[in-house]
Formats: structure tokens, sequence, C-alpha cells
């Protein structure tokens, strides 16, 4: 079996000026930069290089979900804080990811590395002159150093785009983002010429958070975070992409690249690649939540049982709450718990095989193989169910993982509340493509190593 999936796409590289940054340039870039023809970026995942057992990664990629999932549900909160009349003074995100890619940042271009995030909208990076920040593997961003470095003014519209913004001048918008775990960034957004890909796109006029004060242990992995959510302010929007899709390899692949296709037919589902047909689903808007990528989960099936619950189950309730999310910043999947006890009871029953603590590795649900060996186990079909009748069809590989220490098989699903989230591990060796002009979702099973 393979084992872990690869987590959200978390890329999050802007460069912004700090407040005592030597330029005193200002620039109120377009809205929609308008990408002209596709763009190809290469993913790689946080731990690709990182020489860790099977076992490890699991752990850590458990360790990542579950807080993940904690600032999500802090989010949450948040959002019915605020419906109950509770004052909230700074927003909750959902923060660090899976995946770093690279990014080249100013004029000259120096390059770096950034959590990719479909649950993030802000494009940042750690900037100088520091205040606070953390350990990264490459200097600082010097807005000082770039040509074509610029401040955002408190007028534009991209400063009224931000959940929260401060002005201590008419030449620069400064920001706070929360991640609620004591993550945060903050700083001035700004506006620089970012340079993406193998052709080296060059993309003048990227709004970018550059963050002098940034703290918090989840974004250790890059120099910044690079949203691709649906808000104003995320890389998607500011380009104007009709749509952009991904297409995440298992952990177990040796060179740990997954594709980030940009833009128009480069993000289209080949025909020719996908080994089933494509599937689609449309996507869904929570108005206290319009970053996340909601779609209409309408049921399960396990083996050969459909498992029924009421609509309400998985549905975005009245205060925000609830729905499902696609995010590749998560690893394992999460279901709220009445669909998650549902799913765990007809696993029980059709593996027939005593289960074992999984606390070690992270997951709830694990059972002890044969004494033989896994080999020959039969392990039930997962399908996901979709509104519009698309169905996610996984192979086992992408909800059970084996721990060949102990013999353990596990499911990598979850319990949550408030929310719940399809991760990266049933991503993996599926091509996404997030339409966001014809507000769909579609996906097809394909070798994510060979497209």
């Amino acid at each position: 079996m393979e084992s872990v999936a690869r987590l959200l796409l978390v890329v999050a590289v802007v460069a912004a000026a700090a407040s005592g940054g030597a330029m005193a340039a200002t620039a109120t870039p377009p809205h929609h930069l308008k990408l002209k023809g596709g763009l190809r970026v290469r993913l790689t995942h946080v731990d690709a290089h990182g020489n860790y057992s099977r076992l490890q990664l699991l752990q850590r990629a458990a360790r990542r979900s579950h807080h993940r999932m904690s600032r999500l549900v802090a989010r949450a909160t948040g959002v019915k804080a605020a419906a109950g009349g509770g004052d909230l003074q700074v927003p909750v995100h959902a923060g660090n990811g899976e995946f770093l890619m690279d990014v080249a940042i100013g004029t000259p271009a120096l390059s770096y590395a950034a959590i990719v995030d479909t649950g993030s909208d802000l494009v940042w990076t750690q900037c100088k002159p520091c205040v606070d920040c953390f350990k990264q593997s490459t200097p600082v961003f010097d807005p000082s150093s770039s040509s074509t470095y610029a401040t955002v003014p408190c007028s534009s519209a991209l400063c009224s785009d931000l959940p929260t913004s401060t002005c201590t001048s008419a030449s620069k918008c400064g920001y706070t983002y929360t991640y609620g775990d004591a993550s945060s960034t903050q700083g001035v957004l700004a506006s620089e010429t970012f340079t993406l890909g193998k052709e080296k796109k060059k993309l003048p006029g990227v709004a970018f958070g550059c963050g002098d004060t940034n703290e918090g242990d989840g974004f250790t992995q890059g120099a910044g975070l690079v949203g691709l959510g649906r808000g104003p302010l995320s890389l998607v929007s500011q380009l104007g992409l009709d749509k952009f899709s991904y297409c995440l390899t298992s952990l177990d692949d040796g060179d740990g690249k997954s594709p980030l296709l940009l833009g128009g037919s480069a993000a289209a589902i080949s025909e020719s690649a996908a080994t089933a047909p494509v599937q689609t689903t449309p996507l869904v808007k929570n108005p206290s939540q319009p970053s996340f990528y909601y779609v209409s989960l309408t049921g399960l099936t396990v083996g050969s049982t459909r498992i029924t619950l009421p609509a309400s189950a998985f549905a975005i309730q009245d205060d925000g709450t609830g729905g499902v999310i696609v995010d590749s910043g998560t690893s394992i999947t999460y279901l709220e718990l009445q669909g998650y006890r549902a799913l765990k009871k007809a696993f029980v029953a059709q593996m027939a095989l005593p289960t074992v603590d999984g606390s070690e590795i992270g997951l709830d649900l694990c059972f002890q193989g044969p004494a033989k060996g896994v080999d020959e186990v039969q392990v039930p079909k997962l399908v996901l169910h979709f509104d519009g009748g698309a169905d996610l069809d996984l192979p086992a590989e992408n909800y059970m993982v084996l721990d060949s220490a102990s013999g353990a098989l596990c499911l990598t699903v979850a319990p949550s509340r408030g929310l719940s989230i399809i991760g990266n591990f049933q991503q993996q060796n599926f091509q996404f493509v997030y339409d966001v002009a014809g507000d769909t979702l579609s996906f097809a099973p394909v070798q994510c190593n060979k497209l």
C-alpha cells in the first residue's frame, strides 16, 4: 500500500515592505493582473527530503492535520461569536499547509519557498527589517534591494479587501493575520514583481503581505505563504484565473514533485491522462467563510453499504459552521461526528479484524492485521458521493495505510465538529480542477508523476 498523502497546497509567498522599510514608493496594483496563457509550477511536499520512515511520515502528517483542524475550528468558533454579537477583533485564518512552491520575488529576483494553501487568501513573505521573524533557510526578503517594490496606499481597494487593516500613514496599509494557535503575520501590504514556473514568467504588481512580525512554528518549512483561496487577495483572484488545478503525487514517489497548473486549458484534465471518467460537482459558497472551496457531500459508501445520513449532517449551518471543504493543506479527511461514526461502524463491521490503538500514529481507527500478513486483507471500497452525481471512488491506498512495524492498518479519516474536510491524502493521484469562473470542482484519477 502506498503511504501518506500530500497535503494541501500551501503556497504563501509574499513580499512586502516592513513599516520601517527604506522605500517610500507607493502603488495601487490592479485587482486582476490577467495571466496570459497557462503556467505550470511544481509543488514539493514539506517532508519530501526529510529522509523519514513511513511511520514518521504518517505521524508528522497526522500531527500537522490535527493542528490545522484546530485552527479551522477556532475560525468556526470566531464566526459563531461574531454571529452572536460577540466582538471579534482579529479574524482567524487557516494557516500552514503541506506543499511548497518556489517563488522568485523582486527585481533582481530572489527565490523563496512558500507554503501553498487553498484555504488562505493572502500571499505573504517575511521582510526586513524584522521585528520578530522565524528562522528560514534563505535570506529574508529585503524590500530596499528591489527596484520594483512599492507599498500599497490606504486608499487602495486592495487595502479595503483585508479583513483587518490599519493605516498609520496614507502611504502604508498595515495588515494582521492570525492562525488560531498563536501563529501570526503582521506587516504592510505591498506590490512586487513575482516570477513563477520553469518558464520564469514575470507577474508585475502582485499584492502581498510584507511581514516584519511573524510568529509560530507552522511556517518554518518556507519563507511565507501563497494563498489560493477564493478571496480577492489570493493569487488566483489577483491573476484573474478562470480555473486552476493540481495533481498530488503519493508521498512514496521519489522526486516528491506535484504539478500546479494555473489558468485555462493548462488546468484542464487530459482525457488521455485520466484513467476513469471526469466527475464534476458544484462549488458551494459560504458567506461566513468566503475563502474556502465548499462542496456538497451527499453520502458515503463503504463496501457494498450505502450510508444514509440526514441532509443536515454535512450542510452549512445558519451560523456559518458545518459544510465540507476540499483542502490541499490538510493531510487526512475529517468528517462531522455523525457521519464519521457511521463510517467507522461500517468499516469495523466489514474489516472483520480486531481494532487496536492508533494514537501513536495519530489516527483514530486502526485494525490489527493477521499474523500471516496483510497482503490478502480485503479492504472495503470507500466512495464519497457529491451533489450532481459526482463520485470520488478511492483506491485503498488513499484511505488505508499500513504501519509495517506493528502490522496495523489505519483509516486516514478522523472525526470533527463544526467542519468536514476532504484532505490531500484522499486526493493523491487525482487531478482536481477548481473552475472558479464556473463554480465547479472536477476530478479524475491521473498518474500525477507522469502529468
